[in-house]
């Protein structure tokens, strides 16, 4: 419908700059004095030439009078011509007067064309001018409704994948049906939905993993344990150097046994370490878009951001900051407070919110891998949250602090300042 509406204004314009080019361009023979007022005006000198001081104009035109001498007889306002040379100069209508079948004088009728024809050029000229301040209106406006149907949708289409690409699969994706991209939004969210159950499924297994390998590794540490003490005990009851050298043999493979076992334990925590930090500097106007953006149930009360140049990865900023916000949705489901202030060396940024906050004994297990607080019962998520956001900072030469602050939780994000590397 709103393409139709642009289609028919364009085409109203389009004839009524067509029009105003006709009347610009018309022939010069559309201003020509009109005959049949002409001839009334002869008429009506004809029959009042015995009375030419009571003589009344009945006609529209501008005209003199001059007798067959070339002497001015009436005229019907000042400036018209008053000889027979400057009328033919000024390209005005010159008529004989015949009274009783003889020439008494002349009529010298004023040509205005020239009037005419630029009154109409600029009437021509208004209405070109209208037509176009109105297409570059009507222009605008559907810049506009394409800018809000089209383009700011798949700009949200294309940070979402940007979002997706960088891991954050936590953040929905607002549907609207009323833009062209709406059936793509809900498939896209779905296809988030998808892939965050499948993040979470394979987390799952990833602690599964992890507690059967720790399981596997007690079951043989136990033995080997036992052989390593059995070994030692056989070196002091051995009677001969040969039988001391076998156990000692014995004892140094329990020793490498139990090494390749606690290898074995923590290689899973160590793929965690493989997530790319990459540090730039950056400008700290960056950090009021992250935090608008990480906020998208716009529960944040924010301060005013320092102008200041950061040295930071803006990918994993906005990681570290999605997950903040997302804990707090999660387990706070209050406003947040976010202050913004310069330190020593630092940009910090206090996240607060209104949940109470969190046991003194398990303040200083947040940051853990795979630890959770005591309310987090019935809630989804892995426990990495607080842990990857930490080590992002410490790979950004910053840093993360977790307390409780007056009101709830508050987490501290200190930004290192550029220069100061």
């Amino acid at each position: 419908m709103k393409k139709q509406i642009f289609l028919i204004s364009m085409l109203v314009i389009f004839a009524a700059e067509i029009a105003a080019l006709a009347a610009f361009v018309s022939d010069d023979s559309d201003f020509l004095r009109d005959v049949v007022k002409m001839n009334e005006a002869v008429h009506s000198v004809q029959e009042d030439w015995d009375r030419m001081e009571t003589h009344i104009n009945k006609t529209e035109l501008d005209y003199t009078v001059l007798d067959k001498n070339g002497k001015l007889v009436f005229c019907t306002r000042q400036g018209l011509s008053e000889s027979v040379n400057s009328a033919a100069a000024h390209g005005d209508t010159i008529l004989d007067l015949e009274v009783q079948g003889g020439i008494v004088g002349k009529i010298i009728i004023y040509n205005d064309s020239v009037r005419i024809l630029k009154e109409q050029k600029q009437t021509a000229a208004a209405i070109m001018a209208a037509a176009i301040i109105l297409q570059c209106a009507v222009c605008a406006g559907y810049m506009a409704y394409l800018n809000r149907r089209i383009i700011r949708p798949f700009r949200k289409l294309e940070g979402f994948a940007e979002r997706v690409a960088g891991g954050n699969l936590d953040i929905p994706l607002e549907m609207d049906r009323e833009n062209l991209f709406g059936a793509f939004t809900e498939s896209f969210d779905l296809m988030r939905s998808e892939l965050k159950k499948a993040r979470l499924a394979e987390a799952k297994a990833n602690e599964s993993k992890k507690e059967l390998v720790a399981k596997l590794s007690h079951d043989i540490k136990t033995p080997v344990a036992s052989i390593k003490a059995v070994s030692e005990v056989g070196i002091a009851l051995a009677g001969n150097e040969k039988d001391k050298g076998n156990y000692g043999q014995i004892i140094s493979k329990a020793d490498q046994i139990n090494s390749l076992v606690t290898n074995l334990f923590t290689a899973t925590l160590e793929e965690l370490q493989k997530l790319a930090v990459t540090p730039a500097d950056m400008e700290s106007r960056e950090i009021e878009k992250i935090l608008k953006g990480a906020d998208y149930l716009n529960r944040g009360i924010f301060s005013d951001v320092p102008d200041c140049l950061l040295y930071a990865d803006g990918l994993r900023l906005q990681q570290v900051f999605d997950n903040i916000f997302m804990n707090s949705y999660k387990y706070a489901d209050t406003e947040i407070e976010v202050s913004v202030t310069k330190e020593e060396g630092y940009l910090a940024v206090g996240i607060e919110d209104y949940g109470g906050g969190a046991g003194s004994d398990e303040l200083p297990l947040l940051k853990e891998k795979f630890r959770r607080g005591s309310n987090a019962k019935n809630k989804e998520g892995a426990g990495l949250g607080l842990y990857l956001a930490d080590y992002f900072m410490k790979e950004m030469r910053g840093g993360l602090s977790v307390k409780n602050g007056r009101r709830g939780l508050r987490v501290t994000v200190r930004i290192r300042l550029s220069g100061r590397i």
